[in-house]
């Protein structure tokens, strides 16, 4: 027995209906499609971080750092975004700038068309650099060359002294881990002992092999891009290889700290989600201090 109160279901409302919500799901796939490739790859995040290094010196306390990694410039980043992380970096009035390599992806010969808009970066003390694994598979020596003619050095397994006040401060960078032939005690043969070390390393995940010197106080890495695409409650869906441990943000292994940057551009395919494009400025604190971790921007 029909109740003359319930509404009628007629085939015409259910095409409706059923039009109304393919039209929802369609315009919810296009804004998402929109917001992971148009938006979100180019909604720059800077990421504040404070560091409490042991034996810092008074003269470096609020020592601060911007780093950068994961450029990978072309086909899917261009150089306009590049010019507006250099102009972001040098707004930050750093101390010192560190870039922790991928410079490009597909073509080593990218670096002259990238290094002339780095060399904009402004700090006190310079920029170093790192390689990484894209820079070696291209072509190393390419990528090399084309920083360093725009006055940017390059750090095989070597160091850089910083005199900073009455206080010192060693930058080490060591070659790219996956496919270069890193050696952390070669980067550390010019380090005066009870300096803290702060350790240039693309891929994160050998923190678990440099923490074992006992000389690093932090470890910078990018690599990984956060996965680019981070689902709530899951974290990334995928990671390459050296960067599954590790995958983003600040860490302690074994007594040093270490630092994943999700980087600033991204790899095929080019879409970013929950996991936006990063600067991450550290601040060096004496080790007695509470290490703080935010962002902004």
């Amino acid at each position: 027995m029909n109740d003359e109160n319930t509404p009628k279901i007629t085939r015409r409302g259910l095409l409706k209906a059923f039009w109304k919500v393919s039209l929802g799901f369609g315009l919810a796939g296009v804004a998402g499609y929109g917001y992971g490739f148009r938006l979100e790859p180019r909604w720059l995040q800077t990421e504040r971080v404070n560091i409490p290094l042991a034996g810092l010196d008074p003269a470096l306390e609020g020592f601060r750092i911007a780093c950068v990694s994961d450029f990978h410039l072309h086909p899917y980043v261009q150089i306009g975004f590049v010019e507006g992380v250099v102009e972001a970096v040098n707004r930050l009035r750093p101390d010192l700038v560190c870039l922790v390599g991928d410079y490009v992806l597909e073509r080593a010969d990218s670096v002259y068309e990238l290094a002339p808009v780095l060399a904009r970066l402004e700090a006190r003390y310079g920029v170093a650099c790192v390689l990484g694994n894209h820079d070696l598979w291209t072509d190393a020596e390419v990528v090399r060359a084309g920083l360093e003619q725009a006055g940017l050095p390059v750090l095989v397994n070597q160091g850089l002294e910083l005199q900073v006040g009455g206080g010192t401060l060693y930058i080490a960078g060591v070659d790219d881990g996956w496919s270069g032939r890193p050696d952390l005690e070669v980067a550390l043969e010019e380090a005066p002992e009870g300096v803290p070390v702060v350790l240039l390393a693309h891929e994160p995940d050998f923190a678990d092999t440099y923490c074992l010197d006992g000389r690093v106080g932090l470890q910078v890495s990018g690599h990984s891009h956060g996965g680019q695409v981070r689902l709530p409650g899951v974290g990334a869906l995928i990671l390459p290889t050296y960067a599954t441990k590790y995958d983003q943000g600040l860490y302690q292994v074994d007594g040093m700290w270490l630092y994943t940057m999700r980087g600033v551009g991204v790899i095929g395919p080019p879409v970013r989600f929950n996991c936006r494009p990063e600067i991450t400025e550290f601040i060096l604190v004496s080790s007695s201090r509470v290490p703080r971790f935010g962002g902004r921007g």
